[in-house]
């Protein structure tokens, strides 16, 4: 599966393993205003000095705030040759606020 929903993602959330990472490419005054718990946050326009360190992920689940950043993010980790990318780019923290999910601060 290389695309899921924020549904999907809550539904998943309590299984999340330790090599498995949820990463929120949003701003980080966004992600210190509120994120999904357990997140990780690294910026949509940084992601690419990471991708080495994301690559000893099994999975990463990237999301933003509604699906733009985080699809802009899979492209660079896809082209640095990321095969582990999980994208939520039909949504993002919007609806995951609307439908009432855990916010981590």
């Amino acid at each position: 599966m290389s695309s899921m929903s924020m549904s999907d993602l809550y539904s998943y959330l309590n299984q999340i393993r330790k090599n498995e990472l949820i990463l929120d490419v949003r701003g980080r005054d966004e992600f210190a205003a509120g994120h999904v718990p357990g997140s990780r946050n690294i910026p949509h326009d940084e992601v690419g000095q990471y991708a080495q360190e994301l690559g000893k992920y099994e999975k990463i689940y990237i999301h933003c705030r509604s699906g733009k950043r985080a699809q802009v993010a899979r492209d660079v980790l896809e082209k640095s040759g990321l095969t582990n990318v999980i994208c939520i780019s039909s949504g993002g923290m919007l609806d995951w606020e609307q439908a009432g999910y855990p916010v981590e601060k």
